[in-house]
């Protein structure tokens, strides 16, 4: 699976992709899947151009990197409340130029907030942004961590990957708690009530 990460902003847009080898769109979870990085960089626009301007410009420059990574799935932050309205504002605008660029693809989107992204990458969800860059080098086998924008974006690619994966194990469980327990159910070897 071809996971692609956006980290959106109204400046730089940061995208990262991995392939999880063992884990296909769909498929079962097997816990032999592993994190490839395929690639990462930012997106970005002058700042002292105005908003719908800079939001033109960082929508083509993510249209070209979708047409040419083609991911199966995109990783996108969700907006949360933060303390300065305005930056809040210009995030949710970002986002809705991201998820319009993604929509006119036909790409499916995952949101997580940076909250949980901190967590999975680091086990902290209050994370700085140098830990979670150090922790998605070491993640996907770099050198050195990349730029802050990308490192995110990396960041929620991972995650949608973890989370993919503990879903799938998850509705794995579930299917063979109900076949477990339909073999032990009425009219069954348990005795209509199951064994204890």
């Amino acid at each position: 699976m071809r996971i692609l990460g956006i980290d959106p902003g109204s400046r730089i847009c940061g995208y990262g992709m991995i392939h999880v080898a063992g884990l296909a769109p769909g498929a079962a979870a097997t816990g032999g899947e592993r994190l490839t990085y395929v690639e990462c960089g930012v997106v970005s626009a002058p700042e002292h151009r105005p908003a719908e301007e800079r939001l033109g410009e960082i929508a083509r420059g993510l249209a070209e990197v979708l047409d040419e990574l083609r991911p199966d799935v995109v990783a996108l932050e969700e907006v949360f409340a933060r303390v300065n309205l305005k930056s809040a504002l210009a995030l949710a605008q970002a986002r809705g130029m991201a998820l319009a660029v993604i929509g006119l693809r036909g790409v499916t989107v995952a949101s997580y907030t940076a909250p949980l992204v901190k967590k999975t990458i680091t086990g902290r969800g209050r994370a700085d942004k140098d830990q979670v860059a150090r922790m998605v080098a070491a993640l996907v086998g770099l050198k050195r961590p990349p730029r802050a924008d990308a490192a995110d974006a990396l960041a929620l690619a991972i995650t949608h990957a973890r989370a993919t994966a503990t879903a799938v194990v998850l509705r794995g469980a579930r299917s063979a708690v109900v076949l477990a327990g339909g073999a032990g159910g009425a009219g069954g070897a348990g005795g209509g009530r199951g064994l204890p």
